[in-house]
């Protein structure tokens, strides 16, 4: 990912990035099927992130750490929509 990421970026530029690539996640995959599919995905972010930290990879861990806050987000949005549908089905 081609990242301008910088040591003066704000708030809104970060969320900015991370709804960019929840977007182009929702575009490239489907939705999370359930809590356990969206906590493996999440899981497999941090893992990643945690390896670029220990490697001391200033600029792939912030990286990875948009990806961990993108999959954070797309679970919300994701659990959130499968509970409404299960809630009209029931």
């Amino acid at each position: 990912m081609n990242n301008p990421l910088s040591d003066n970026m704000d708030l809104d530029f970060v969320l900015e990035i991370v709804k960019h690539e929840v977007v182009k996640a929702q575009k490239k995959f489907p939705t999370f099927h359930s809590a356990h599919e969206g906590y493996a995905i999440l899981k497999e972010e941090v893992d990643e992130m945690w390896t670029e930290v220990k490697k001391n990879n200033r600029f792939q861990t912030l990286n990875e750490c948009i990806q961990v806050a993108a999959m954070a987000v797309r679970f919300l949005v994701d659990i959130k929509t499968q509970e409404q549908v299960d809630n009209c089905i029931t």
